[in-house]
């Protein structure tokens, strides 16, 4: 049996768990996130030990296909305040294969996360050939010249007029699967409501429509800001609730601050 935590950023949910190495197959995963047959989760996460002295834990994350993800904000956000809690910290570093977050509770119980550099040459997101990550100038359907965004792993991101009336299901799984895109995407679509705030919602490659995606909503910010949209400050408004986010201008670095919630801890077969 396998000893799990259940918790959750905006509705974005996760099954968390601890192991000395990586040792779950995609079929395993899928049997766990699965939310008839398993516990259910956008995103299976494992804590292991880290792999060098800079950090204090390890985080390896799963899409509910069973693929492995790069960067997940909301998903660092549990995992650093579970670790900082049970360590009495307010502080942590978390490794990812895409890199180091550090991490620190603030005001109101929230996580501030620093998630690095993003990441904007075509090569580095990756596309299929050479474009103006800028304005990729992908269709689909009505939409056309996304934005594209590394944050730990690719996202592509529509600005619309009304964000509601998006066919995030239909469009978002036709744009993670376009030929440009090696890898897959995550799909944002992203209404500017003034210069300090941005509704997104969000279809996540492997999952499909979730609640919010921290990643995806960094991903947004530097769109809004690199097509001067928006403020270097913002609040990302996701169907689950908000992100407050930062793209700070001295060190190209992203600080993404939101709540955690804790459901349930339990034990599941791992076979």
């Amino acid at each position: 049996m396998l000893n799990f935590k259940k918790m959750h950023g905006l509705g974005n949910d996760f099954v968390i768990v601890k192991a000395e190495k990586d040792a779950f197959a995609p079929e395993q995963v899928r049997q766990i996130a699965d939310r008839r047959r398993g516990v259910g989760c956008d995103q299976f996460i494992v804590m292991e030990p880290p792999q060098n002295d800079k950090a204090d834990i390890f985080m390896r994350i799963y899409n509910p296909d069973g693929s492995e993800a790069g960067a997940c904000g909301n998903g660092a956000r549990c995992v650093a305040h579970l670790w900082m809690t049970e360590n009495d910290t307010d502080q942590c570093t978390i490794q990812t294969v895409s890199g180091l977050l550090k991490c620190s509770i603030v005001e109101n119980d929230m996580v501030l996360v620093d998630m690095g550099v993003p990441r904007l040459d075509w090569q580095d997101i990756p596309l299929a050939e050479e474009k103006d990550t800028l304005h990729l100038g992908v269709m689909s359907g009505e939409l056309t010249d996304p934005v594209a965004v590394n944050v730990g792993n690719p996202h592509t991101i529509f600005f619309v007029e009304n964000a509601e009336h998006v066919d995030v299901s239909g469009l978002g799984a036709q744009v993670e699967c376009h030929v440009l895109f090696p890898e897959r995407t995550n799909v944002e679509f992203a209404q500017v409501l003034a210069p300090d705030k941005i509704r997104v919602r969000v279809w996540e490659r492997g999952t499909g429509i979730t609640q919010a995606c921290g990643s995806g909503a960094c991903a947004t910010m530097v769109a809004a800001v690199r097509r001067g949209l928006t403020d270097r400050k913002a609040e990302i408004i996701l169907d689950g609730g908000s992100l407050f986010l930062e793209w700070r201008e001295d060190d190209d670095h992203i600080l993404m601050t939101g709540p955690v919630a804790s459901v349930f801890e339990g034990t599941t077969p791992t076979e």
